[in-house]
C-alpha cells in the first residue's frame, strides 16, 4: 500500500484479487490431494466451496465427467440438442447466385 493512496482504493485493488465467495473446485478423494484431473478420471470427486476463509465441503460426485457438470452448472448429461429435431435448417435471407464466369 502506497502512503498517498486511499485507503478505499486500496480495499477496491485488494478485493479484486480475492478469489470470489462460493467459487467451487473439485478434488480427488482416492489420492487425498490436489492432483491433475487426468490422474484418476473414474475415481470419485469431493467438491469444496469457498466461503472467504476456507474451502468447505459440499458434496460427493461420482467422477470427473459428474464434477465437472457441477462446477459448470451443467445439467444432463451435457449434450447440445437442436430444438427442432424434424425441421431443417431454414436458408439464408438474401439473393444467391453463382459467379458470372467472364
Amino acid at each position: 500500500m502506497d502512503e498517498e493512496e486511499p485507503l478505499a482504493s486500496w480495499a477496491d485493488r485488494r478485493e479484486q484479487r480475492l478469489r470470489p465467495v462460493g467459487q467451487l473446485r473439485a478434488v480427488p478423494l482416492a489420492h487425498g490431494q490436489q492432483c491433475g484431473a487426468h490422474v484418476a478420471p473414474g475415481e470419485p470427486r469431493l467438491i469444496l466451496r469457498w466461503d472467504g476463509y476456507q474451502w468447505l465441503p459440499e458434496t460427493v460426485a461420482e467422477d470427473y465427467a459428474a464434477a465437472q457438470r457441477i462446477l459448470h452448472g451443467i445439467e444432463g448429461d451435457g449434450l447440445l440438442r437442436p430444438a427442432h429435431r424434424g425441421q431443417r435448417p431454414r436458408k439464408a435471407p438474401g439473393r444467391h447466385r453463382k459467379p458470372r464466369e467472364v
